[in-house]
């Protein structure tokens, strides 16, 4: 659905990314995940034709961004971290202007209105000024004008910017819910944004792409080690030497009462030897589980792997 090939964009002799090449499938929500001034507003200002790069091509719903921009605005819905929306117009009124200057034929206009407030649940404030609205309604609105023409894309810079954990939970689970119906390029510096909202992830940062993959192929490549959380319900002395003498295990730490980090070699699954034990010390088990790495530790690692190179 969207494919760029070696974006490069200098402003003057300062480069803001050079030579970013990624690829969205349909239905696809993927995170474009960066520190500030990575590069991420301004990659998502050249997919969605605000701005030429210097270098590079892209297409989006098989357009190309340069050569037909009309066509791919068509297809593109962008809510930029400040939403364009206008203080002064009432939320149905702003609504049916969006439609308006996106193209929207008048006989489909009151359906795409329909379709955008009932997404973003935005009934109750309909006849509200935009003005008067919370932050996390001012997001929906501008979440409603980049769907309202119904897009094959939506591209999201910060769409949480701003909001309380109530509102940021709202939001996440709106954009989710939009994946697979529409492709989406959520734009964060926020980890767990898209821990909770997203399939695959792209890391750019000094105007790079770091990495291109799965939440769950990165976790995987980040491991070095296996690692096992326990909780017992004995604390008796000699526990940790157990553990420790469990074979392939090459750590274990011990945290608040009953609770242990256990380290193994990779590949080496100790689960069953750990149950297996707690049973016949009589130790009583309540919590055995694997540890993935996060992905604030897979990020924090490719992004000091870049700096290193």
């Amino acid at each position: 659905m969207i494919q760029a090939n070696g974006l490069t964009k200098f402003y003057g002799d300062r480069p803001a990314i050079r030579d970013v090449t990624f690829e969205v499938k349909k239905g696809e929500i993927l995170g474009f995940l960066g520190p500030n001034g990575a590069g991420k507003t301004t990659t998502m200002r050249i997919l969605t034709g605000f701005l030429p790069p210097t270098s590079g091509s892209a297409t989006v719903a098989g357009f190309d961004v340069f050569t037909h921009p009309l066509e791919v605005k068509r297809r593109v819905g962008y809510m930029p971290e400040n939403p364009p929306v206008y203080n002064e117009m009432v939320v149905s009124a702003y609504l049916y202007f969006a439609a308006r200057i996106k193209g929207v034929p008048r006989n489909r206009l009151k359906q795409a209105f329909e379709a955008a407030i009932e997404k973003c649940s935005l009934t109750e404030v309909t006849g509200r000024l935009v003005g008067h609205l919370s932050r996390g309604y001012k997001q929906r609105v501008g979440l409603a004008q980049a769907l309202i023409h119904d897009p094959d894309v939506l591209v999201l810079d910060e769409p949480t910017f701003g909001l309380d954990p109530e509102q940021i939970h709202e939001i996440r689970g709106l954009i989710k819910s939009l994946g697979g119906e529409h492709t989406i390029i959520l734009s964060t510096h926020i980890l767990p944004e898209v821990t909770m909202t997203c399939q695959r992830v792209v890391i750019i940062n000094e105007g790079r792409v770091v990495t291109a993959e799965s939440l769950e192929a990165l976790s995987s490549q980040a491991m070095t080690s296996e690692k096992i959380a326990v909780k017992l319900k004995s604390t008796e002395s000699g526990v940790l030497e157990k553990l420790r003498s469990i074979p392939g295990v090459s750590s274990v730490a011990q945290e608040d009462g009953g609770s242990f980090i256990i380290e193994a070699e990779l590949g080496k699954d100790i689960r069953e030897e750990i149950a297996r034990m707690a049973v016949e010390k009589g130790w009583g088990l309540l919590e055995l589980k694997a540890i993935a790495p996060s992905l604030e530790e897979i990020y924090l690692d490719r992004i000091s792997r870049e700096r290193k190179t």
